[in-house]
């Protein structure tokens, strides 16, 4: 499975907020849209990621406000990225290993959507349980051993 699969069935919906943007504002949008991530783009390029988790951190870092932070100053400005051709093995593998809850994914220079460990993970198990009820409805219909195996007309 690939990447472009997740984005087949999760549609190309992009929430995206410029670098210049206050950090107040970008966090209000993600709550208003229930989204936990924001893509910075700067000149129709990918500059960066916002998630809660870079929020959180400035949160704390500035007493418990957001106060006048700008995106630029919080954002994770060198994101891990993928394409629509990356197996679901190695997204995994990726974001495992960098703790990364959200992939932007790039053909090229162009952002084709966002991928959540969450959509991984169900794009997995859904594939698991496609697996399971194929393996189930094989072996439910293999044929009984006593069963005399019908001769063949030739």
């Amino acid at each position: 499975m690939k990447v472009i699969d997740i984005l087949r069935v999760k549609g190309g919906t992009l929430f995206t907020v410029s670098p210049d943007h206050q950090l107040g504002e970008a966090t209000s949008t993600m709550a208003e849209l229930d989204v936990g991530s924001l893509v910075v783009m700067e000149h129709g390029d990918l500059v960066g990621m916002l998630t809660f988790r870079e929020v959180i951190a400035a949160v704390v870092k500035n007493g418990g406000t957001v106060g006048t932070s700008l995106v630029r100053s919080v954002m994770d400005d060198h994101p891990l990225t993928c394409t629509p051709e990356t197996e679901i093995d190695e997204v995994r593998r990726m974001m495992l290993g960098r703790h990364a809850r959200y992939m932007p994914v790039l053909n090229g220079r162009t952002l084709m959507g966002v991928i959540s460990f969450y959509d991984v993970a169900k794009a997995v198990v859904d594939s698991q349980d496609f697996e399971n009820r194929m393996l189930k409805a094989y072996i439910r219909d293999w044929p009984l051993e006593d069963e005399p195996a019908p001769e063949s007309k030739l």
